[in-house]
Order: C-alpha cells, then structure tokens, then sequence
C-alpha cells in the first residue's frame, strides 16, 4: 500500500506543477479588446491567422462565425477546438448578447464530432478560464471520448473547476451579468 500511496502522491504533485507552471508561463489575459483594437490584436494572434488562412492548420469545419480544428495537443482521440472568427480574447470577455454565440459554438462543436466519427454523448466541452489559456482567443474545446482521456487531461480538462468551464456554466455567468 506504500508504493502505491507514493506513485499517486508523486502523480499529484506532477498534476498541481503542471497547472501551477501553466499559470504562470501563460501570459495574462490582455483586456477585453474595443473595436478600435481589435485590429491590432487580431494582427498578433495565431488563432486569427489561422482564421484567416494565413497559418496553415487542418481545418475539418468553416463557414463565416466559426473554424474548427484539431487541438495540437489532443487529450483523446478526437480533440476539437471550435473558433470563432471575430477575434475575441476569451470566456471572461463575453457579454449577454453573446449568449447565442456560445450555443451556436456548442451546437457545431456536437456536429463537427459527429461528422469525425465521435460521440457527443461521450464528450467533454469546455472553455478554458483565463488566465488558463495559451492563446488570448476564444475557443471551445471539443474532447472524446471521456473515457480515453488520461490522467493529466483530466485534469487539464476538468469540468467546472476555476481554470476550466463548461458552455452552460458560461452561458448561466453570462445570463447574471447586467
């Protein structure tokens, strides 16, 4: 029972470097862009390049609000990030009227898996919660199935906690906001 206790304290301690060094390396969020901005950062973001088709990158899905993706990283076998194409830089940037943004963002991200052969019922979404994000755009993620996510993706990619939150749990934030 010894060894055991070990391997799952050094396998936590790995965990809690890993989300402690990703917060710190993880530059922080610039703020809310204002359209008189946007351009500027739109310029420096990888994500916008790639909107743009100016990076090169496999898209599986586009049309005019949203590209589709395979994450670089994948937690599981299908591992999806849906973009929207307006650059805005992340969850905490939304307002009210954005509310029909991230439905529709839920709703591709459901279909997109479909057509590459995923299950929505075995799927985890989510948006990463800044400072939590390697790139100042925003972008859910689209990860099954479930059961094939290993130990750290789990973590990484853990439901509701402060770094990471599912589409409702935003949509639910976003329906309090005045």
């Amino acid at each position: 029972m010894g060894r055991l206790h070990s391997s799952a304290l050094r396998l936590t301690d790995r965990v809690y470097r890993i989300v402690k060094v990703s917060a710190r390396t993880m530059s922080a969020s610039p703020p809310c862009e204002s359209p008189q901005t946007q351009h500027v950062q739109r310029a420096k973001c990888l994500f916008c390049r790639i909107c743009d088709g100016l990076e090169p990158s496999n898209i599986v899905h586009q049309d005019e609000e949203f590209v589709v993706f395979p994450d670089i990283r994948p937690a599981a076998p299908h591992h999806y990030l849906v973009l929207t194409r307006e650059h805005i830089t992340d969850a905490k940037c939304l307002t009210r009227e954005h509310i029909p943004l991230v439905e529709k963002m839920t709703t591709l991200s459901k279909e997109v898996l479909v057509t590459q052969g995923g299950s929505p019922d075995t799927a985890r979404l989510g948006f990463h919660w800044p400072p939590f994000h390697s790139i100042s755009h925003l972008h859910l993620h689209i990860i099954a199935p479930e059961s094939e996510m290993g130990l750290i993706g789990r973590a990484m990619f853990k439901s509701n906690s402060f770094w990471f939150v599912t589409p409702e749990k935003v949509i639910e934030q976003l329906q309090k906001k005045a």
